[in-house]
């Protein structure tokens, strides 16, 4: 399951947004290996870290009996390339492939 949350605070909004959103949590499914009943949650929220630029993107992946796990990626949601994507995803990456 993918669930997308959108603050409007970011760059983009409405399908393009969307787009970007489900794309991101599509990759970190596929990069993390997920099975359907795992929930990812990609959601851009304010960041008041100047590094930033006003928002950041947060990754959640929720599994059954594992606490919900969280990445972030300190840029808005537009902006997150793969790469980017997949460096915050390592430490993740790691903990799931260990049943963490």
């Amino acid at each position: 399951m993918v669930r997308l949350f959108m603050r409007g605070r970011g760059e983009g909004s409405g399908p393009q947004m969307r787009d970007a959103t489900r794309a991101l949590a599509d990759m970190a499914r596929r990069v993390l290996e997920l099975d359907e009943a795992a929930t990812v949650s990609v959601s851009e929220i304010a960041c008041g870290d100047p590094a930033c630029g006003g928002a950041e993107t947060v990754v959640l992946v929720m599994r059954a009996g594992h606490p919900t796990q969280a990445a972030k990626v300190l840029m808005p949601v537009a902006r997150v390339t793969e790469a980017d994507l997949l460096a915050a995803l390592q430490p993740l990456a790691q903990m799931v492939r260990t049943g963490g």
